[in-house]
């Protein structure tokens, strides 16, 4: 069936929920690429390392990551379903589907597979982004295959952190109802650099190398006491 042809999503219900972006997300971002260009945007320890891209990293990145999905189909009436821990691949992914013009969606990762079911027939997603679910509907996307080759030189492969320097901290997934915008939104109205943890496991320790302002955990408890 013709993506053109793609009837909206039923209403939808938690554990899914449609990602409702800052308004001036991309806007933002720019202006940080513009004016901190080399400043560190996002952390990330992976294999025991951190790793890190200043805002004109992730500035380029978004824009790489949005021609490969043009380039896998992806368009303005699009869905693209997220799933998973929070980390800088799954925030570029979505920013770069904003900048596209198509639609999020996010499911929570940890559900009884019933549940997980009837959320997938609600959101009828014509891309998938997710660490599991390998029968999942929607083309299955590769972050690597989506951003295209690059020279080792493009990310920062060591641990830095400039004497003044502030870190937010995210060790949350998409089962955190509302907070993919809300991250979104701090991170980019702040301009400070965001952090994530190898793992849930390693969270702790990492946190400790990080020593971040404050911990996304009781920002999630408290957009979930909005609710």
């Amino acid at each position: 069936m013709s993506v053109h042809a793609l009837e909206q999503p039923r209403v939808l219900e938690w554990p899914a929920e449609r990602l409702d972006y800052p308004p001036t997300a991309l806007a933002q971002l720019h202006h940080w690429a513009q004016a901190t260009p080399l400043h560190t945007a996002l952390r990330h320890k992976r294999q025991g390392q951190w790793h890190a891209w200043r805002w004109i990293d992730v500035s380029r990145d978004v824009g790489r990551v949005a021609d490969g999905l043009r380039q896998h189909g992806f368009s303005e009436v699009s869905r693209l379903l997220l799933s998973g821990v929070f980390e800088p691949n799954l925030l570029l992914l979505a920013l770069a589907a904003q900048s596209v013009g198509g639609q999020v969606l996010t499911v929570a990762d940890e559900v009884a597979d019933d549940d997980l079911l009837q959320s997938l027939e609600r959101i009828q997603p014509t891309h998938v982004y997710t660490y599991k679910g390998a029968h999942w509907p929607g083309q299955r996307l590769d972050f690597a295959e989506l951003l295209g080759p690059a020279e080792p030189a493009d990310h920062l492969t060591r641990w830095w952190q400039p004497v003044g320097e502030t870190a937010l901290w995210s060790d949350q997934t998409t089962g955190c109802r509302g907070a993919l915008a809300l991250l979104l939104e701090q991170w980019l109205s702040s301009g400070q650099g965001l952090a994530f943890p190898e793992s849930p496991a390693s969270a702790e320790r990492d946190r400790r190398e990080v020593a971040p302002l404050d911990t996304w955990r009781r920002l999630c408890d408290w957009a979930t006491a909005k609710r």
